[in-house]
């Protein structure tokens, strides 16, 4: 499954927006197979917050772990909240091959 970010906007910046996000996203999510291979796409996001995130990107990664994989972005806005996202849970996400 891909999810492209940019579904819910192109500045994604509060916490509430994030949990919102997220909360409408679930169960799309709850439908996955087991052994499903989830990834992010960052693709015309423009400003990606870490407090946005926070509540969207790391339950996702709590709930799937290995199988969630993030599209390396050329966009520092997007690659400076993952790595304040990485450093302050202490987690690392997982690079999907490809780039948005």
């Amino acid at each position: 499954m891909i999810i492209n970010i940019e579904r819910f906007g192109s500045v994604l910046t509060s916490r509430q927006a994030g949990k919102e996000a997220y909360a409408a996203f679930l169960p799309t999510l709850a439908g996955l197979g087991g052994r499903e291979e989830i990834v992010v796409d960052f693709k015309g996001v423009d400003v990606f917050s870490p407090s946005w995130g926070d509540e969207f990107l790391t339950p996702l990664q709590k709930k799937f772990g290995e199988r969630l994989r993030l599209k390396k972005s050329g966009n520092p806005s997007v690659s400076l909240t993952i790595k304040t996202l990485e450093k302050g849970n202490d987690i690392t996400f997982n690079r999907a091959n490809t780039s948005s």
